[in-house]
């Protein structure tokens, strides 16, 4: 049977009004890619996976949730949706509006969205208003909009996001048969660690899955605050996606942490760069600076001890690689140049 997008698929486990028509552009069902080289590489006696979410149909995780909170909007009469984002939510808070035929207005940092997010949404027709400030001083303005106009918010403060973005642990645990004993993740926002914790919870209780994974969240060392344990003000990092210095599913984190027995730990924008460049040359995988944050993170682990020999991990790639090609082409070497000569190609290339 085709796959019918995470609403269809998983009905029965979301949390949505009977009846609610789905607004799908069939995202979930990404691959779960087995990284045998990238275990070898790191010293890891065991199995790694990659949650592949850059393959959604706009390129993130992101899909998941808001095919949900579109639905629910669009059969509640809303006309309009608003959200604040550093690119992914924007780019499909855009996409599922249009394909729901309402209007999305989002709210972003100005100078810190990467072209290929900010690109996504202009091109699916949101309203797109630049902020001078960061993710927190963007999100403060859609709150505000959302008290005094008819439009629905659609970041992770709504419940509804969680429940669509919960089906990647499903997908998970439907692959391997049962949960992984860690699940690597980047946390910028909180809301994806919430809502894996989630996922997972409900399949253990269901008996679909035997067990529970320790959940291993990870933010970038410039936009740590649930490392430090308190908000930072002006967020910093490379990893553009995660720049959010007060999350809003902060809590939820925090409690996915705590009763898995996991950590919330930070990396550093050089190990996340160098796990970025790793990745996609180690196993051909290409994913966005703030998706390596998950494997700078269980390179970090496993160099601590802090994984057991022989245990399966599964590590969310949360955004394909092309959503921010400008890090990729600065922190890559340029082309070699050559004239239109065999014998130069040789040379250059090793094979003289």
């Amino acid at each position: 049977m085709a796959w019918r997008g995470v609403i269809e698929e998983y009905r029965e486990r979301i949390e949505l009004d009977a009846g609610v028509e789905a607004i799908t552009l069939l995202e979930g069902n990404t691959p779960l890619i087995e990284a045998p080289r990238l275990a070898a590489t790191i010293g890891f006696d065991g199995r790694i996976f990659l949650k592949y979410e850059g393959l959604n149909p706009t390129c993130s995780f992101k899909d998941r949730g808001m095919t949900v909170a579109l639905s629910a909007a669009v059969a509640r009469g809303a006309k309009a949706v608003i959200c604040a984002s550093t690119g992914n939510t924007s780019a499909a808070a855009a996409a599922y509006a249009a394909r729901a035929g309402i209007r999305a207005f989002v709210i972003v940092p100005e100078g810190n969205i990467a072209l290929g997010k900010l690109s996504q949404a202009v091109m699916h027709g949101a309203r797109v208003l630049a902020v001078r400030g960061n993710f927190d001083d963007a999100f403060r303005v859609v709150t505000g909009v959302a008290e005094q106009a008819q439009v629905t918010v659609v970041n992770s403060i709504n419940p509804l996001r969680i429940q669509g973005q919960k089906t990647a642990a499903f997908e998970v645990c439907d692959v391997l048969g049962r949960a992984p004993d860690y699940h690597f993740l980047p946390v910028g926002n909180a809301g994806n660690i919430t809502a894996y914790w989630l996922g997972y919870k409900e399949y253990e209780a269901d008996g679909v899955s035997d067990r529970l994974p320790k959940m291993m969240g990870f933010q970038a060392a410039g936009a740590a605050p649930i490392v430090i344990g308190q908000q930072v003000d002006d967020p910093q990092t490379i990893a553009s996606a995660i720049r959010i210095g007060n999350p809003v599913s902060w809590k939820g984190a925090a409690a996915a942490r705590d009763e898995s027995g996991g950590i919330i730990d930070s990396v550093t924008d050089r190990q996340i760069i160098e796990a970025y460049q790793q990745l996609a040359a180690c196993e051909g995988v290409f994913a966005e600076p703030a998706s390596a944050a998950s494997i700078a993170g269980i390179k970090k682990a496993v160099s601590e001890s802090r994984v057991e020999p022989g245990s399966t991990a599964v590590c969310t790639l949360t955004g394909h690689g092309l959503k921010d090609p400008t890090n990729a082409i600065e922190v890559c070497p340029e082309p070699t140049k050559i004239g239109p000569s065999v014998e130069e190609a040789l040379q250059a290339m090793g094979l003289d």
